[in-house]
């Protein structure tokens, strides 16, 4: 059997929810997940679906041609809609990339840290995670050089820009000089662009800019504020858009309609949506002030994203056991670091500040006192 490790912050969420039914006041900065809705036309045109529509099995060609249109308006990359195929999120568009892409036994190498996923999913489709130890001289990001030294070469690299658990962005030279190697190699891409449009200064450049044969994953649920309505699209070359479309299809049916019909008129909505990055954008400051009063100086860059993922080893070197202490200490919910890298990350946890910012002001107030009696604590010891 093919072993994939747990989320572990499932099980922090799990203990949050309990203390909720306990009366406690918690604070869910656990989980990725945008505090705002979706945007209020996208919701309007949900209800209209609604009363007009028959909600059967499709597939938007009218939503396929819009994102084609995203990527020539948002990085000059021109792109068929019949390259796209609508998936119940980005998790099911990568497993219909990584099916359709690569044979059993293929290595995919990956950075650690990286979202828990990236490595689940390959050993569930019996792939083989390679993950490459990146760290704060490489701004937790792969690079060419690790991959040109990889031997053998692998048939296929995941990278993310925006990352998860990061936020940290890979630069346009940088990118390109993975396209290069890869190309070279004749390693495949997968880029994970779910955080695009989440960026906090450097803009978020496409892996198509520099290599037209990637394979793109994106979805609705983070810039678009629409989680919970589970669409997400795969972009994948024409030599293997086909078959990418053949295992979403035979996997996953298609696309829930009623989110595709509301995604239409979510492209419709940018200065509503553009609203919401100038809150995570304030919800960061406020973090990067507060953490020397945490004691937290040594983070990966948030580039993007809407993450902290902060060095906690002076204070413990049990990561999930530290979350969970304070969780219960709190009522601040954190993720622990090893969800994202089994080996490094007992000594990091993971903050969202995608919560409201009275939310990161309270969070704040609590962390300030608790972290400095876990200091004085240490100290002692």
């Amino acid at each position: 059997m093919s072993q994939v490790d747990p989320f572990y912050a499932i099980s922090i969420s799990a203990l949050a929810h309990r203390l909720t039914a306990e009366g406690r006041s918690v604070i869910h900065m656990e989980f990725g997940q945008p505090s705002t809705g979706a945007p209020k036309g996208a919701i309007a045109a949900a209800h209209q679906a609604l009363d007009a529509d028959k909600l059967p099995y499709w597939e938007s060609h009218a939503l396929k041609v819009r994102i084609a249109r995203h990527y020539l308006e948002t990085y000059g990359v021109e792109v068929r809609a019949s390259q796209i195929t609508m998936t119940c999120g980005a998790s099911p568009a990568l497993v219909a990339a990584l099916s359709a892409a690569f044979e059993p036994g293929d290595v995919i190498a990956m950075a650690r840290p990286g979202y828990v996923s990236y490595r689940n999913t390959a050993r569930a489709l019996r792939l083989t995670p390679l993950e490459i130890a990146c760290g704060p001289n490489t701004r937790f990001q792969l690079t060419a050089e690790q991959i040109a030294a990889i031997e053998p070469a692998p048939k296929g690299v995941i990278i993310a820009s925006p990352a998860n658990p990061t936020g940290s962005i890979i630069g346009a030279e940088d990118l390109k000089a993975i396209a290069d190697v890869c190309r070279a190699r004749g390693i495949r891409i997968i880029s994970d662009e779910i955080y695009h449009g989440l960026s906090y200064g450097e803009r978020t450049h496409s892996i198509l800019e520099f290599e037209p044969d990637a394979i793109v994953v994106n979805s609705f649920s983070k810039y678009f504020s629409m989680p919970g309505w589970r669409l997400g699209w795969l972009l994948a070359p024409p030599d293997i858009s086909q078959q990418t479309a053949g295992h979403a299809g035979v996997l996953f049916l298609t696309a829930p309609a009623l989110a595709q019909h509301a995604a239409l008129a979510a492209f419709e909505c940018f200065d509503e949506l553009d609203g919401h990055l100038e809150t995570y954008g304030r919800n960061r400051q406020l973090l990067l002030d507060a953490l020397p009063c945490l004691g937290l100086d040594r983070i990966a860059p948030p580039d993007g994203a809407f993450y902290i993922y902060a060095d906690v080893g002076a204070l413990t070197d049990d990561s999930l056991d530290f979350c969970k202490q304070l969780l219960a200490d709190t009522g601040v919910a954190t993720a622990p670091g090893i969800d994202f890298d089994p080996i490094d990350g007992r000594r990091f946890i993971r903050l969202s500040f995608a919560v409201s910012t009275p939310e990161v002001e309270e969070a704040i107030r609590r962390l300030v006192p608790w972290f400095e009696a876990a200091r004085a604590k240490a100290a002692a010891a």
